[in-house]
């Protein structure tokens, strides 16, 4: 759909009409769902809440460099508990020397650290040959799911299918080509910002996404 549309009151109501969307298109209960943090989290639990999704993680990115200028990135993807560091930024050394590698070193920490605040001690999950169901809340530029697709990837899924309530026409442009398939519900334009297209654009803090991915939680999600 393209033109004007009507905000969604809320992040996990969009969830609920991209749930129906998805199930119409045929992405079945043998999927792994990740939302990207933190927007796409409540998004993604109204999601492998309706499907009756395999799994449910996360993915949680840190970018690091621009190194064409605004539009390019470089950056570290922690993937349902994998760690994926783009290649642009070389190998790390034992021990950080110069300014950049410190930086890094400091980037990846903190990637560290909040990854185990969000996922606790769950252990990593194997994404081989499996089919993956990439969410979030939006897409403007596309930079933010170009990055969790290209790390998804890089773990070898069966196919990759990204899904947003709402997109940029460019954005949907760009993502079409990385993914297998992009299912959303709008693509208005001018696009603004993802706020823009809800009503309550409130996101979850890092403890109460943890929550989620408790032992017993994906059980809980199909009651």
């Amino acid at each position: 759909m393209t033109g004007t549309i009507a905000p969604f009151s809320s992040l996990s109501s969009a969830g609920v009409e991209l749930a129906e969307r998805l199930a119409d298109a045929g992405i079945k209960h043998d999927v792994v769902v990740l939302a990207i943090v933190s927007a796409g989290v409540p998004v993604a639990v109204e999601v492998a809440k309706h499907l009756r999704a395999s799994s449910l993680d996360l993915i949680l990115i840190r970018r690091l460099l621009a190194p064409q200028g605004p539009g390019t990135q470089a950056v570290a993807v922690n993937v349902a508990g994998t760690l994926m560091v783009d290649d642009e930024l070389g190998p790390r050394p034992a021990k950080p020397e110069t300014p950049f590698e410190h930086f890094l070193e400091d980037a990846l920490n903190q990637l560290e650290r909040r990854t185990r605040i969000c996922r606790g001690a769950r252990p990593a999950l194997e994404l081989a040959g499996k089919p993956v169901l990439i969410v979030d809340c939006a897409i403007r530029t596309g930079l933010t799911m170009q990055a969790a697709i290209d790390a998804v990837r890089r773990l070898n899924p069966k196919r990759i299918t990204a899904a947003v309530p709402v997109t940029s026409l460019s954005g949907r442009g760009a993502i079409e080509t990385l993914a297998e398939e992009l299912i959303y519900l709008a693509a208005p334009e001018p696009f603004g910002n993802a706020g823009v297209w809800y009503k309550d654009f409130s996101r979850p803090g890092d403890d109460s996404i943890s929550q989620v991915l408790l032992p017993g939680a994906a059980a809980a999600l199909r009651d």
